[in-house]
């Protein structure tokens, strides 16, 4: 028998034997039933034989040796078939069944059909052979026929001497008939063999269309689940993040306000320590009006010691006029003295010098201010013009 060589990889259908040389077989039987030692053909039971593939093979998926088997297509199918069996048990469970049989009695299975059959144990059996035709026997060796050595001598026979043909017909004839009747049957019983074989292929073929169908829709049915399964997770991890989120930007709003509890009165105290908010009276007061009070005292000193030094430069100047008339009195005095005393002169007035000062009032805008300044100059010019006169 040839060697079988193991499968490279389990699950997947190989065979491999080793090559060998295919004996002749003779056309004829050995007539004494022995056979040659040499080369003895061997036979062997396909039953064990792996070469025969055994089951269904329309949905068999031929898998190169490399590949490896996917853990989710097998997970899938333990799954599928947990499902058909938890299915075959529900619909057992579901099918109504008998009532509990009262104390003392029990069921027994009792016919309903309108024509009652005997029931027995034993299966009916019917034998049903097929004669084939048989090894044709080699033919047997011929005498050995020595060499003629003498003479031929023929004998004449007339015709019906020897050969009566209604009599020698009929043997041949009932070979014919039977041989052709039985031909007949042979090829009708093979007719009724291929017509049940027919029969059968297309039974088969609506069982494997239905069980494909239903494949179909097993399969259609688990992609939807999955779908639907995939569709149900993102849309909880949808809720999770948003929930997420929101629960960040409530801790978020939380500690801003935590920390923003204590930064609006410090930012606002800041501010107001480095000047940022003024009353705006106040701060006119002293950007605007004390500025100005300032200037316009100041002024004002100036003037009054304007004032003052012209004052001083006009008593100087009285002083020494009055000076230099008394000197000229006192010298006419002297050289008139012996003729007559004259009268005595009145004397001279100084003249007066006056310095009008003007109430000055704060400013409204600070335009006035300006305004007011320049009139103010412009007085003080004239009165200097008008004391130097």
């Amino acid at each position: 028998m040839a060697a079988v060589a193991p499968p490279k990889q389990p699950g997947t259908y190989t065979f491999a034997s080793q090559p060998r040389a295919v004996p002749q077989r003779k056309k004829y039987r050995d007539p004494l039933g022995q056979q040659e030692e040499i080369n003895p053909p061997q036979y062997g039971n396909i039953m064990y034989d792996r070469r025969i593939v055994r089951g269904n093979t329309y949905a068999q998926h031929t898998l190169p040796a490399h590949a490896q088997p996917d853990p989710i297509e097998i997970q899938r199918q333990q799954e599928n078939r947990r499902r058909a069996i938890a299915r075959k048990r529900a619909k057992e469970q579901l099918r109504p069944r008998s009532p509990e049989p009262v104390d003392g009695r029990k069921h027994i299975d009792v016919q309903t059909e309108l024509y009652l059959e005997e029931l027995s144990d034993r299966v009916e059996e019917a034998d049903v052979e097929i004669q084939t035709d048989a090894f044709l026997d080699r033919p047997p060796s011929p005498m050995f026929v020595p060499a003629k050595t003498g003479k031929d001598i023929a004998t004449q026979i007339l015709g019906g001497d020897l050969f009566d043909f209604d009599i020698e017909v009929k043997p041949i004839l009932e070979v014919l008939v039977g041989k052709t009747v039985e031909q007949s049957l042979l090829e009708v019983m093979e007719e009724e063999e291929l017509a049940n074989l027919r029969s059968q292929q297309r039974a088969f073929e609506e069982l494997r269309n239905a069980e494909f169908v239903e494949q179909q829709r097993l399969e259609e049915q688990e992609r939807r689940h999955r779908e639907e399964k995939e569709r149900r997770m993102r849309q909880q991890r949808e809720v999770l993040r948003k929930e997420k989120e929101t629960a960040e930007k409530i801790a978020a709003r939380a500690f801003a306000q935590s920390y923003l509890a204590d930064l609006v009165p410090t930012v606002f105290g800041t501010l107001s320590d480095n000047g940022y908010f003024y009353d705006p009276v106040e701060r006119d007061i002293e950007q605007g009006f004390l500025p100005w009070l300032m200037d316009r005292v100041t002024e004002q000193l100036e003037k009054s010691e304007r004032g003052r030094m012209v004052l001083d430069g006009l008593l100087r100047e009285v002083v020494s006029r009055r000076r230099e008339a008394y000197e000229r009195l006192a010298k006419t005095a002297h050289t008139e003295e012996p003729k007559a005393k004259p009268a005595p002169e009145s004397k001279p007035e100084a003249p007066k010098v006056t310095i009008e000062e003007r109430p000055q009032a704060a400013p409204a805008t600070t335009t006035e201010t300006e305004n007011d300044d320049r009139q103010d100059e412009g007085g003080d010019d004239d009165e200097e013009g008008g004391g130097d006169e």
